[in-house]
């Protein structure tokens, strides 16, 4: 793929009428078809206590995807800091990097649902501050052969830590987002970033991260052009009307599961966020045949100007031959044809 733009899977790994060993084989094949194609990235979400995280440690599904590929980056989208003992994930990071010959990416986050944060005894009133300790530390972690740390949350004296990563000074850092200050934050530290939404909020986020960008000092500038990119689900079909009959019955089960946690609780601030129709309006979701789905990405690319872009190609009851003809026809015949310009 010659085009400026680079391309990901992104995956949660949900419920499925599958058994979840063929469920994790499964994902692995589409991760292979990925690779093959040149893909930049593999992307999976962490969740627990909910049908929509079927593989809620992602680190154990990187020990097997780094020996099933071979140029792909992998990370988490993203590992739920305030459930972390850093020092535990600064060992599992520098083992996973060294097992893929350092191909491992690092997306961070606080965590969005409260109730999965409950499932760790981890207060969401103070997840915020407790993420940016753990941050700090793993940084610290990765970095010195020896650590101490004297914060609120973590406490560690003269603690050895013997294993180092691969990559210097430790894996990239992805920060994903769908707010300003979230955006902002991402930009300011210089972490690859990640968003969904409407194509104009994409648009007036990767704006803000531009320029965001732009004002730090050239001493703090990474040496590679940052990924700003936006995820979508996507189903490619034969025909636009084809497409949406699969996808629809395939996506009402996504929504069960990715709603269930919130609706357990009585909570449906994410329902209309979710909802089949808006995501088509807004097209947040792409579904459609090959020709469609090209001219809704392009539009995509056209008025935000990413250079990323992570499909879902799985979720919901789609089978694996639903998801892997919809890969292979993204990988054919749409990637090859999207158009974009590159920021310095």
């Amino acid at each position: 793929m010659s085009n400026s733009i680079q391309y990901g899977l992104f995956d949660w790994i949900d419920r499925s009428p599958v058994t979840v060993g063929q469920l994790y084989e499964e994902r692995l094949e589409l991760a292979e078809l990925a690779d093959q194609a040149d893909f930049y990235g593999y992307h999976l979400a962490e969740h627990h206590g909910t049908s929509l995280g079927v593989a809620p440690s992602p680190s154990v599904f990187f020990s097997a995807l780094a020996q099933r590929t071979t140029n792909i980056r992998f990370s988490a989208m993203a590992f739920l800091l305030p459930m972390y003992h850093p020092i535990r994930l600064v060992e599992e990071v520098c083992m996973l990097d060294h097992l893929s010959n350092g191909r491992v990416e690092l997306g961070v986050s606080k965590g969005v649902s409260p109730y999965e944060l409950k499932c760790f005894d981890v207060d969401p009133n103070s997840a915020q501050e407790v993420f940016t300790e753990a941050l700090e530390v793993f940084k610290k972690g990765m970095t010195e052969t020896v650590l101490n740390h004297n914060g609120e949350h973590f406490n560690f004296k003269d603690v050895t830590i013997s294993l180092k990563p691969l990559q210097k000074p430790y894996p990239p850092l992805w920060y994903p987002t769908f707010s300003e200050s979230g955006t902002t934050y991402a930009a300011k530290n210089r972490y690859n970033f990640l968003t969904l939404g409407p194509s104009a909020l994409v648009a007036s986020l990767a704006t803000l991260y531009r320029k965001e960008q732009n004002q730090l000092p050239d001493h703090a500038r990474v040496s590679n052009t940052p990924k700003i990119g936006a995820m979508r689900q996507i189903f490619i079909g034969p025909t636009d009307e084809e497409a949406l009959r699969i996808a629809e019955l395939a996506y009402r089960d996504w929504y069960e599961s990715i709603t269930e946690l919130w609706h357990k609780n009585a909570n449906s601030s994410f329902d209309a966020l979710f909802g089949w129709e808006a995501c088509l309006a807004s097209e947040t979701i792409l579904i459609g045949s090959a020709d469609t789905v090209l001219e809704q990405i392009q539009k995509l690319v056209d008025e935000s100007d990413i250079n990323y872009l992570a499909g879902a190609f799985a979720w919901g009851s789609l089978s694996f031959e639903q998801s892997k003809s919809s890969l292979l026809s993204f990988i054919n015949d749409v990637a090859p044809n999207i158009t974009s310009m590159q920021h310095d």
